[in-house]
């Protein structure tokens, strides 16, 4: 069932530039995921550092860009007497759709978790949480985030994906999970992507394989087709 569910829905692409890029470097790479995606079927969402929001966020509104803008991370704390923290409001209103949240590199306790989906909720803003296992993802599905991202850490900027190295694991979220999930760790081929999707995923979560290469326009176009 769920795999036909799937089969109305646009994959989702998650492109996480971490803190690889910044400034001109973000407007860059997000111009050449642009390019090479433009007339794909799927749906595209670039996770980037709170600084660069606002620029890309100009440059997409006035491209009328398909792409979604995602924040890296982003805190529970109120508007007012508050310093040094990231308000979904702030992300918001700077032109982000949505949040990363509990990253294996930012990693989260569950009630300071469940606050941010909280908070972003009310504002409406997309979450979409990063779990190590099945355990935690039956965990975070009760407080309904957007998307559930399936990465073991053991395997974040690894060589080896985790479609290669947890298939089953990757076919048992699709047999419990009713939220859209998405895998990542390690993905870098065609094959990756395919045998993700073929397994029940909603799509899948790239980082160095394409943030890092010398053309990743080209790189993305190869595994996504």
């Amino acid at each position: 069932m769920k795999f036909l569910k799937n089969l109305f829905q646009k994959p989702v692409i998650i492109i996480n530039f971490k803190t690889y890029k910044q400034g001109k470097q973000v407007i860059k790479l997000a111009k050449q995921i642009e390019k090479a995606t433009i007339n794909s079927k799927y749906k595209i969402i670039i996770g980037i550092q709170p600084t660069d929001i606002y620029e890309l966020a100009k440059l997409v509104k006035n491209k009328r860009s398909k792409i979604e803008i995602f924040s890296e991370h982003a805190d529970y704390f109120k508007v007012g007497r508050n310093t040094g923290f990231i308000l979904p409001e702030a992300i918001k209103v700077d032109g982000a759709q949505g949040t990363f949240l509990n990253h294996s590199e930012h990693h989260l306790d569950f009630d300071t978790l469940k606050l941010t989906i909280e908070r972003c909720k009310k504002i409406n803003l997309k979450t979409a949480v990063f779990v190590k296992n099945l355990s935690e993802a039956k965990k975070v599905e009760k407080i309904k985030p957007n998307y559930i991202i399936y990465e073991p850490p053991e395997l974040v900027s690894g060589k080896i994906s985790v479609s290669q190295a947890k298939p089953s694991i990757i076919k048992k979220f699709s047999e419990t999970i009713k939220t859209r999930f998405l895998v990542g760790a390690g993905i870098h081929t065609e094959e990756d992507f395919k045998i993700a999707l073929q397994l029940g995923a909603s799509g899948i979560v790239i980082s160095s394989a394409i943030v890092k290469t010398k053309n990743p326009g080209k790189k993305l176009m190869e595994m996504i087709g």
